[in-house]
């Protein structure tokens, strides 16, 4: 990469679907977008339509490959799938609420919550793991497009512990400091594989027609810090997903 290159990549998360509103653990569970995910990448789509594109990556759980083919549509690319995106695998807690998890296994669900860098449920993996795998795929990415605009689709999680990489955040907390709305726009410009610059963040102003551009408060799967009571509520987030 030249010393003027930059590349610019549209991380995008996928777009909610059928247990967003369930508020389930969804990590490696291969759930389908919902229609109001469907529209949500339609409204992107459109809003990326006349960027000049020149690859289009996704992890290859359903829902970001469906995301991210609604997404290469305009600009005649074929969907790139590369396993390091895929979302965090919550092992033996996958497809069960948070409450569910907190009365079955309570002595996991605590230290999760005191630290989910380095602690994993049973089966599944820490967020370290995930970072180690996905952050290697992605400069890559960076490395195979200087001077290009690419889209990467994948999932909370995932991106946002990239994120905490990337740009130096204590990723002990990722949990705490970064929220990701469905089919939510994240931009970072690399000037090279190690100086990466945050230009866009959860960014939803493709909903405004729908009078949902500004992104609510998040009510749910934030750590207990960001709750008065630890139970789950309503939000278009699900667990992990």
């Amino acid at each position: 990469m030249s010393r003027s290159a930059v590349t610019r990549v549209f991380l995008i998360r996928h777009g909610a679907t059928v247990l967003s509103a369930e508020d389930r653990f969804a990590g490696e569970t291969d759930v389908a977008l919902s229609e109001e995910g469907r529209e949500q990448a339609r409204r992107l789509a459109a809003r990326l339509a006349r960027e000049r594109i020149s690859a289009v990556y996704a992890s290859p759980l359903g829902r970001t490959v469906e995301t991210a083919g609604i997404l290469a549509a305009p600009h005649r690319l074929e969907v790139q799938t590369r396993p390091g995106l895929r979302e965090i695998s919550h092992g033996r807690w996958e497809q069960m609420t948070r409450r569910e998890v907190e009365e079955a296994f309570p002595e996991e669900a605590c230290e999760w919550e005191k630290d989910p860098f380095t602690f994993a449920p049973a089966g599944g993996e820490s967020g370290l793991a995930v970072t180690a795998r996905a952050l290697p795929v992605l400069i890559d990415i960076v490395r195979a497009h200087p001077e290009g605009a690419i889209l990467v689709v994948s999932h909370k999680a995932t991106i946002r512990l990239l994120l905490s990489s990337l740009l130096g955040f204590d990723p002990r907390r990722y949990r705490d400091n970064l929220d990701l709305q469905p089919a939510s726009l994240t931009i970072v410009d690399f000037k090279d594989p190690m100086h990466a610059r945050l230009s866009l963040f959860n960014d939803t102003s493709h909903y405004a027609e729908s009078g949902n551009a500004i992104p609510h408060v998040a009510g749910a799967r934030l750590s207990k810090s960001w709750t008065d009571d630890g139970a789950p509520r309503e939000n278009n987030s699900a667990a992990g997903s």
